[in-house]
């Protein structure tokens, strides 16, 4: 008698937190931003929506992650050209993502602080049952993060992650991304100034 079929292992993705920028806006980089609270926030949703690592992209900080206190575990790499733009934390991450066993990447930054956990394992699960292994969340129809992506997609969006595009030039061909719909989760709102900025 044959052995019973296994179930097939969920696919693995990694998680990459953009923390590189200076946070001009902010007044401070936003690695450091509510006493590193929004980094560990979302290191946290990466990993509790499932992804395996996690890595932080360094830039304006510094490549010595110490100050930041980043959690047991995290892996980090440092943009040394971060201060280029976007695209420089994108290619940083990516790379160090394809020197782990993952099929899948789960992008998303440092500012988005309300985005938890819930947000990270729909958006997954929607990629990971895609076509296309492409899927992005979505806030009052507007884009947002994170944005996930199959293995097969990366080095293309390497080659063209260039100034502050990121992953935006050849995501915006593909019709076959899945955006997935976040509103009850989450705001996604991108935080450019502090809170007691009069904006």
């Amino acid at each position: 008698m044959a052995p019973p079929d296994r179930p097939a292992a969920p696919p693995t993705c990694a998680g990459i937190l953009l923390a590189a920028g200076a946070g001009t806006r902010y007044g401070r980089p936003k690695a450091l931003a509510e006493g590193g609270a929004w980094l560990r926030g979302a290191v946290t949703a990466l990993r509790e929506g499932g992804c395996d690592p996690v890595i932080v992209v360094l830039g304006a900080t510094g490549p010595d992650p110490g100050p930041l206190g980043l959690p047991a575990g995290v892996q980090h790499v440092w943009a040394a050209d971060w201060a280029t733009g976007l695209g420089a934390s994108v290619r940083a991450g990516l790379i160090a993502a394809a020197r782990t066993p993952a099929r899948y990447a789960a992008i998303m930054p440092v500012d988005t602080p309300d985005v938890g956990a819930d947000v990270v394992a729909r958006v997954t699960a929607a990629a990971f049952a895609a076509p296309s292994g492409l899927a992005r969340a979505v806030f009052h129809n507007t884009p947002g993060h994170p944005v996930v992506l199959a293995h097969k997609h990366w080095t293309s969006i390497c080659q063209e992650a260039v100034g502050d595009s990121g992953a935006r030039t050849y995501l915006s061909r593909k019709a076959d991304m899945v955006c997935v719909t976040c509103d009850d989760l989450a705001t996604g709102v991108d935080r450019d100034y502090p809170a007691s900025s009069a904006r």
